[in-house]
């Protein structure tokens, strides 16, 4: 402890480090400041009542990553959202696009332009995406109140404006964080939105022990809980940092009277490269259909039947998420990660694996390590996700065919059928986005303490972050 308490000190001691600190707590304590202006025109109550009845659709998804400001409506209420879906949407065209990739290749030059394309289209999908609520705002209503006060072309044309402004000052706050505060901004951001939700979470704990919501275990039951929760965020710790290390050697070469390389390195391969963007792409396709029945269930009650079957909790909701998870697992890492690429620049530069020959045998060699990888990283992933929601809804083995469904409505535990009813401090995809950037934070200020002959948060070894 004195350790930490001697880390912190070094950093506020420090006047560039601390004047990067500070900034990024500024810039970070007007983000939520935004969180309490809420957009004109919009029935509050009813929206928030609104979101409790459609807990579990898309819109759930966009609350997440907006730190509650879309359950709100307030001027923030896009989040860092339309970025991220720009970065992903420009990262998927650099595989597809010859003139991105070319881009990319430049060096910074071309990445600045890729940035500048991810701006604009990140201006063009919030103002496409604020016409979007506007109009479903005005769509819908709540026992007979409409959600908009004034609706027409002045309250659509207002959202449109206020929410895509606020978007893009969300987008230049996370850019001026990354660039002279400390950590990278969009993820903090996010960061900062989740942990937000902290105090109501403690807060429902509060009110099930003084309730005896489990009776005479609720001690137990709420020591329970906050262990698994630890062990859960060890595990995460553990397995983000993880490496498979496949040694690499390059051969000397004689230029003149220098002799060159000779040495030996290794090639970093993350247990889990896709990051939390399968979990989102995963959560995205499913949420989708709840969505559409909380709209268009009214008149068509076969989307309303499908979203029912693939909420939170049932059985068949399970099996498409570690499904879809799985498979983005191996999409997304097969964007990023070519091996047959690197096999052959490691070929032109005298690099080789011990063992293995160079080229085809070494990409086919590296590309088998990576797909265990990415499975072992894949079914991680689905744990980390769905063990939450079991807690909060339980999995609805009951719902089941026939006999099979009456039989463990019978014979299993209701708390595992139906949940604890607790509201567990972070979803799972949530508690990997807060993990990982507090760990990618640490070794940032790890870093720069270092580079400034200061000792780190630890005084063996070195702190991962999940980019190694």
């Amino acid at each position: 402890m004195r350790k930490l308490f001697e880390a912190f000190r070094n950093i506020f001691s420090t006047p560039d480090l601390r004047k990067r600190v500070l900034f990024a707590l500024g810039l970070l304590a007007v983000y939520r400041l935004g969180a309490v202006i809420p957009t004109p025109g919009i029935n509050t109550d009813l929206l928030q009542q609104l979101f409790e009845q459609s807990r579990g659709s898309l819109l759930g998804i966009f609350d997440l990553f907006s730190g509650g400001n879309f359950r709100r409506l307030t001027i923030f209420a896009l989040g860092i959202m339309p970025y991220i879906t720009s970065s992903i949407i420009l990262q998927l065209l650099v595989v597809v696009w010859p003139y991105l990739e070319r881009l990319q290749k430049e060096g910074e030059l071309g990445r600045r332009k890729i940035t500048q394309y991810t701006r604009y289209f990140t201006i063009v999908l919030s103002a496409f995406q604020s016409f979007a609520i506007a109009r479903t705002l005005e769509a819908q209503g709540l026992s007979g109140q409409s959600l908009v006060y004034h609706p027409g072309p002045r309250f659509i044309l207002m959202t449109m404006l206020t929410l895509t402004t606020g978007s893009a000052f969300i987008m230049w706050l996370g850019e001026q964080i990354s660039d002279r505060g400390i950590g990278n901004g969009m993820s903090l951001i996010i960061f900062t939105g989740i942990v937000a939700g902290l105090p109501r979470a403690v807060n429902d704990l509060w009110g099930k022990v003084k309730t005896s919501q489990w009776g005479a275990f609720t001690p137990v039951a709420i020591l329970a809980l906050l262990a698994l929760m630890i062990a859960v965020i060890a595990f995460i710790v553990f397995v983000e940092g993880g490496q498979r290390r496949i040694p690499v050697q390059y051969a000397k070469r004689v230029m003149g009277r220098k002799v060159m390389g000779g040495q030996m390195t290794y090639l970093p391969l993350r247990v889990n490269s896709g990051g939390v963007i399968p979990p989102i792409f995963a959560s995205s396709l499913l949420t989708a259909p709840a969505t559409f029945a909380v709209i268009f269930g009214n008149r068509w009650h076969g989307i309303q039947t499908f979203g029912r079957a693939i909420s939170w909790g049932e059985p068949l909701y399970t099996l498409l998420y570690v499904t879809l998870i799985i498979f983005f697992a191996f999409f997304y890492v097969g964007i990023i990660f070519n091996p047959t690429e690197l096999a052959d620049n490691m070929r032109k530069y005298g690099g080789f694996v011990p063992g293995i020959r160079p080229g085809r045998n070494t990409s086919e060699y590296i590309n088998r390590i990576l797909s265990r990888l990415t499975l072992v990283g894949g079914v991680y992933l689905a744990i980390v996700c769905l063990m939450p929601e079991w807690m909060i809804s339980g999995i609805h083995l009951q719902h089941l065919w026939g006999p099979v469904g009456a039989w463990f409505d019978n014979h299993m535990w209701r708390f595992v059928l139906d949940g604890l009813g607790v509201q567990f401090y972070f979803g799972g995809t949530s508690l990997l986005i807060v993990v990982g950037v507090a760990m990618d934070t640490v070794q940032q200020l790890e870093a720069q303490l270092v580079m400034r002959n200061y000792e780190g948060f630890v005084r063996k070894g070195r702190v991962r972050s999940r980019r190694g």
